[in-house]
């Protein structure tokens, strides 16, 4: 009967002394039609050398263990694909977030140096000798505090309507405007009656503070929400951490340079002014303003693919959306107590603000308008604590570390009074502090981890940044 390979049932190849000079046989089972099978042994008569590699196999010819199957080439290699970039670099060659970032570099720093600016205005022109400087700050603290709580929720309502790009460009620019108008307006008050014990003066940078702050609480949730508009999802994260460190950089940097910059911005535009015949001491002015200009322009080179608004759509339900947000926190109740400790926590702050200020005031080492210096050894220790608790917190409870932080500002602010009046050891104490202070905050930031469902980008982000832009 002849076989076919098909009818070979394990096969077995006969041991050769020399696989390479003899000829190869096989070991075959052969099926009789009466159900019956005998074993023969036959010469391997497909062709094919034993020692053939695969690649030299015939297509439809028996492989070298002459079982019958047809050898085939092996599939062309698939070269791996790339791994996906991580870190700082993919983000910054985003040309739409680099316009982004650059713009809030200048922004975040105006920010921390209006501050400053507005003390030394307030040392120069208004405090006189017999008077503390922590009575004006603290009436500049509470204008800078009122829009948050008027505009913080409402301004996320409306931004979620408009266009980010829009938002981010105007408010910059009028912030800028409203900074570079100062000098004119302190100018053009000079000489006017007081108004209820306050100089008119004093009255028109609180009315500036204010505008400056409303205008904040607009620019903040448009800045965070048009991250994801022109960050791919894989590199939010990297994102969200530039944006981060920005921000502590600009806590350390603006209140520590703020002093000096302003000083060396007078120095450069007092000639330039005074053979303009204007006000030689307008630099500062021009510092801050300029920053907050500078961040408008360059905000004008992101695109964030945003449709355009059309003439007929309508504002926003604005209590709508904010009873829905309400809504929202009255069912669950570890965000609410999440944002009830960040107000709490952020009154600290602004009231630690103060007492910077005060304590440069009674310290012979420094003036009271290098108060920057107390702050940014405060941003220095909240750098250090977010580091620690990203490293370590794991390890812990959020309310192990809300108790641990809580109870570390207390024992630092209890040191720091006892050593008011002395700059240098003041110094480790308040970096003690911010450590402190950021070990107590950071675990209130988890239950905003995910979005919350029904709550568009920017008024989720407007009830986060809330109690951050009353400081």
């Amino acid at each position: 009967m002849m076989m076919r390979p098909s009818d070979f049932e394990t096969p077995k190849t006969s041991t050769a002394s020399d696989p390479l000079m003899l000829p190869r046989y096989l070991e075959a089972t052969e099926q009789h039609p009466s159900g019956e099978s005998s074993t023969r042994i036959v010469p391997d008569d497909f062709g094919i050398k034993p020692w053939a590699k695969e690649e030299e196999l015939p297509q439809g010819k028996a492989n070298g263990n002459g079982n019958g199957a047809i050898a085939t080439s092996p599939p062309p290699s698939v070269p791996p694909e790339p791994d996906p970039e991580h870190g700082f670099l993919p983000v910054l060659r985003n040309r739409n977030f680099l316009a982004l970032w650059s713009g809030q570099v200048f922004s975040q720093l105006a920010d921390k140096v209006y501050l400053v600016l507005m003390i030394a205005l307030i040392a120069n022109r208004f405090q006189s000798a017999d008077q503390t400087i922590s009575g004006w700050v603290s009436s500049l603290m509470i204008a800078s505090t009122i829009p948050a709580i008027l505009f913080g929720s409402v301004a996320g309502v409306f931004v979620d309507h408009w266009r980010k790009r829009a938002v981010l460009v105007v408010t910059n620019l009028l912030r800028g405007g409203l900074v570079l108008s100062l000098p004119f307006l302190l100018w053009s008050t000079q000489g006017w009656h007081s108004f209820y014990g306050l100089p008119i003066g004093f009255c028109v940078l609180l009315g500036i503070t204010f505008l400056v702050s409303t205008l904040t609480q607009f620019f903040a949730p448009a800045e965070q929400a048009v991250i994801p508009l022109v960050v791919e999802r894989r590199h939010l994260l990297s994102a969200n951490s530039l944006y981060t460190m920005t921000m502590m950089a600009s806590v350390i940097v603006g209140f520590a340079l703020g002093e000096p910059l302003l000083a060396l911005a007078d120095q450069l535009v007092a000639p330039i002014a005074t053979a303009l015949n204007a006000t030689p001491d307008i630099g500062k002015e021009l510092l801050v303003g300029g920053s907050y200009a500078i961040a408008g322009f360059l905000l004008m080179l992101l695109k964030t693919k945003e449709k355009p608004a059309t003439s007929d759509e309508t504002l926003p339900a604005v209590w709508d959306n904010i009873r829905d947000g309400l809504r929202y926190l009255k069912h669950q109740r570890q965000v609410r107590n999440a944002l009830i400790h960040l107000v709490i926590l952020f009154s600290i702050f602004a009231a630690l603000a103060v007492l910077a200020v005060r304590m440069a005031e009674v310290m012979p080492d420094i003036k009271s308008s290098q108060f920057g210096f107390l702050l940014a050894a405060g941003g220095v220790g909240m750098a250090i604590g977010a580091v620690l608790v990203g490293q370590f917190g794991q390890r812990f409870s959020r309310t192990q570390l809300g108790f641990y932080g809580s109870v570390g500002m207390a024992v630092s602010l209890v040191a720091v009074s006892c050593f008011a009046h002395r700059f240098f050891p003041c110094l480790p104490l308040l970096v003690c502090l911010g450590a402190c202070c950021a070990i107590a905050e950071c675990p209130c930031k988890p239950p905003f981890k995910k979005k919350p469902p029904n709550i568009c980008a920017a008024k989720y982000s407007a009830y986060k940044i809330m109690p951050s832009t009353s400081r």
